[in-house]
């Protein structure tokens, strides 16, 4: 008789599950994983963020082996086929043996015990048969990066029509990378910061294009570069929209959509008291705690508000961080690119210009609205500036003087950060003035 499922699959599973009910990926890991071990949740996040990495490479794959293909499979099937067939395809500290066992015990667990010989059959023969064919790359691009580029198609094709083949097989490949660990340091230099973390044995590296930030080198963990340093967890892109905002010592701003915080404590190193405002207050203990963490509960004060109705008067200046596809940070939420939808991106424009509209509003004369997000999509970026702008004649965009490399820039002055180009998250700004 058989023991049953591992506790760290039976979470795999249950975060998949979790994920098809709408939550977010992190957050379903988070849920699923509660009580777990640290080495078991480590375990548990690269079988279920690699499966949603590679779920288009493994949905062909498994449609080859699928009789009536894998549409035809109950959903609860599909999530243990796609578990076992990135344990068999990519982790290669698992059995095969244990992989296809687990599988079957696993479906059984999830209440579909007549699809235990389908599981093992499909299971069975793609570990007969290792090799595995793919759309070439020359004869459809747009196929190949569907299926081995794990991309889907009305991305792909988006992201052909803009940067030719080649370019969108880049950004594909720059997806597919494991995020790398970055920090960024509060209260104390880059230079400092990086001593510490030797003093504390924990290896790091300077970024040269993001001055603020540190690449933590393994083994080390963030709870570990936390410890030894005031930080914030935060990807390259994230640390230069704030210095791309350039924001004015003692400034009083706002920061309207804030959660989890980062942004709003690296911009309270210059401002003066920072109001974040999010609309979720469990989001918004996230602020605070990272700000309790790191001493400065004083200068960053948390509002639980709708940021297109800010309860607010004018400040010098507004950080805008807008609600988005996020479809520059698939490397890090892997689970993204199957969360959005071509719909999305009119959805998410209307209420970008709602909260820019409201944003305006609260900007003294002369002062700073920084508008950003981390999506790709010009949409949600260069769209909603000239939007915008288009109908107020008293702003205009304004680049920081040498704040960021004038290579990060584009012709109208905006932040443009993408992976493909510079190997961390996608991010875009625009920093606008207000006519005095």
């Amino acid at each position: 008789m058989a023991d049953g499922p591992t506790v760290a699959r039976q979470a795999a599973l249950e975060a998949l599950a979790r994920f098809r009910e709408g939550e977010l990926g992190d957050r379903a890991l988070d849920l699923a994983t509660q009580g777990m071990e640290p080495r078991e949740r480590a375990w548990t996040q690269e079988l279920v963020y690699g499966t949603f990495r590679l779920r288009g490479r493994i949905d062909h794959v498994l449609n080859g082996f699928a009789r009536d293909g894998i549409d035809s499979l109950d959903p609860e099937v599909l999530d243990v086929l796609r578990l076992g067939a990135y344990q068999l395809l990519e982790m290669g500290s698992v059995p095969p043996y244990a992989a296809v066992s687990q599988s079957v015990e696993l479906v059984r667990m999830a209440g579909v015990p007549r699809a235990a010989g389908l599981v093992n059959g499909i299971l069975q023969n793609m570990q007969r048969r290792p090799h595995f064919r793919f759309p070439d790359f020359d004869a459809d691009p747009a196929a190949h990066l569907e299926t081995w580029g794990s991309h889907p198609r009305w991305l792909v094709e988006r992201w052909i029509a803009r940067w030719g083949a080649t370019g969108a097989r880049a950004l594909v490949e720059a997806d597919n990378l494991r995020p790398e660990l970055y920090v960024r340091p509060l209260g104390v230099t880059v230079e400092d910061a990086r001593a510490r973390l030797g003093e504390a044995e924990i290896a790091s590296e300077a970024v040269d294009f993001a001055p603020d930030s540190i690449r933590i080198l393994p083994p080390a963990t963030a709870a570990q570069a936390l410890a030894a340093v005031p930080a914030v967890v935060q990807d390259p892109a994230a640390a230069l929209v704030v210095r791309y905002a350039d924001v004015p010592q003692g400034a009083e701003t706002l920061d309207l959509c804030a959660a989890p915080g980062g942004k709003a404590l690296a911009l309270a190193e210059r401002a003066g008291r920072v109001a974040a405002v999010d609309l979720s207050p469990r989001r918004l203990r996230r602020v605070r705690e990272n700000a309790e963490r790191v001493g400065w509960g004083g200068r960053v004060g948390g509002v639980v508000a709708d940021g297109r109705h800010p309860p607010f008067r004018a400040v010098d200046a507004v950080l805008l961080d807008a609600p988005c596809t996020g479809t520059g940070t698939f490397r890090r939420h892997p689970d993204g690119r199957w969360r959005v939808t071509p719909d999305d991106l009119q959805g998410l424009a209307r209420l970008q210009d709602e909260l820019l509209d409201a944003a305006a509003g609260l900007v003294r004369p002369g002062g700073l609205l920084v508008y950003s997000t981390c999506s790709l999509e010009p949409e949600e970026n260069e769209l909603r500036i000239e939007r915008f702008l288009a109908g107020r004649p008293g702003w205009a965009v304004e680049p920081p003087g040498g704040a960021v490399d004038a290579s990060l820039l584009d012709d109208a002055g905006r932040l443009c950060v993408l992976p493909q180009r510079h190997g961390v998250d996608g991010a875009f700004a625009a920093r606008l003035r207000r006519a005095r």
